[in-house]
């Protein structure tokens, strides 16, 4: 049951990104990641029935609205989250539009 949503989840993480689901990821030497994306990097994909819910009420503020949260635990590297509407500007360069549009404003 676990593999079969894993599975569901890469497939359609992939197919929003336009990415390639590895198949047998993390099965062997070669197959590391669940995605590889158009641009060359690698995701790493994980699907929970509960993801951390702190996490989702920073990322969805309706007052703050950002567009990435940042955070780290003591002595742990930063880790960046974001929506994926978001990601997939950053993926194809809309954000670089977006900012030059403020600039110009």
């Amino acid at each position: 049951m676990s593999k079969r949503k894993g599975y569901s989840g890469e497939k359609e993480f992939a197919d929003l990104t336009g990415g390639k689901r590895v198949p047998a990821s993390g099965a062997a030497a070669g197959f590391e990641n669940d995605v590889w994306l158009p641009n060359g990097m690698k995701v790493e994909v994980k699907r929970r029935k509960e993801m951390e819910k702190t996490l989702y009420s920073w990322v969805l503020d309706e007052r703050e609205k950002p567009d990435l949260v940042a955070f780290r635990a003591d002595k742990m590297p930063w880790i960046v989250s974001m929506k994926l509407e978001k990601f997939l500007e950053l993926l194809r360069g809309e954000h670089c539009v977006r900012c030059r549009e403020n600039e110009n404003n």
